[in-house]
């Protein structure tokens, strides 16, 4: 068993830091709405997995695997869901624009960005225009747990993989969601290192010329993202 979970946790750590839709969604949270919503996005992220995992375990993955219908149903969607977030991101970026008062202020100051230096928290005035009001906790967990859920590329790795680092002889329900717990545990250290660096570097992305790019970058990601897996379940 322990070199089982040795062996996974390589494994699981190399999928774990792969730039994907999950990385995406947790670093335009930790742009928009704090280090809070961001940790608890990647929470939801995490949830996503034992969803998948218990589903596995039950034998759903592997009806998702000889059902094209219901694979192709569940991965259009996941592209839809995440056009959508895509889609916010991008018409953020666009909505974004730095106020007369911000610019006068940075004039003043003499440093670009420098209302966004002396807190953690910087109203939406010192911003400029952003896309609304930063997301709740539940729903940055929301976003992160549907995001993970509405993927069945997961699901379909689980089942492959999860079967290889399973001993004989040992309990195939516990031994999973186990496996499952150390990839959901990887996550929430990967993204919540993700969340941790935005939110200290916060002074410097929440200056709006460079959050508009990067809400143009995270936003055309998940477009192209969700894009891809469309053109998958269309052909």
């Amino acid at each position: 068993m322990l070199t089982s979970l040795l062996g996974f946790t390589v494994v699981a750590g190399l999928l774990t830091i792969s730039p994907g839709p999950d990385f995406a969604v947790v670093l335009r949270t930790a742009l928009g709405s704090g280090r809070r919503a961001a940790l608890c996005s990647a929470l939801g992220i995490a949830a996503g997995c034992f969803v998948w995992g218990l589903a596995g375990a039950v034998g759903l993955t592997a009806m998702l695997s000889a059902s094209r219908l219901a694979y192709d149903v569940l991965r259009a969607a996941g592209a839809l869901y995440l056009m959508w977030l895509g889609f916010r991101a991008l018409r953020s970026a666009r909505r974004m624009r730095p106020s007369p008062g911000a610019a006068e202020r940075t004039a003043g100051t003499g440093r670009p960005g420098a209302a966004a230096a002396h807190g953690d928290d910087v109203t939406g005035a010192e911003q400029g225009d952003t896309a609304g009001p930063p997301e709740t906790p539940w729903r940055a967990f929301r976003t992160g747990l549907l995001t993970n859920v509405l993927n069945p590329k997961v699901g379909v790795v689980y089942m492959s993989l999860l079967p290889q680092f399973i001993p004989h002889g040992a309990p195939v329900v516990t031994t999973t969601l186990l496996l499952v717990a150390v990839h959901a545990a990887l996550g929430v250290l990967w993204l919540g290192a993700v969340a941790l660096a935005v939110h200290r570097a916060r002074a410097v992305l929440q200056r709006p010329r460079v959050r508009q790019r990067l809400d143009q970058a995270t936003g055309s990601v998940l477009l192209a993202l969700g894009a891809a897996v469309g053109w998958e379940a269309a052909r």
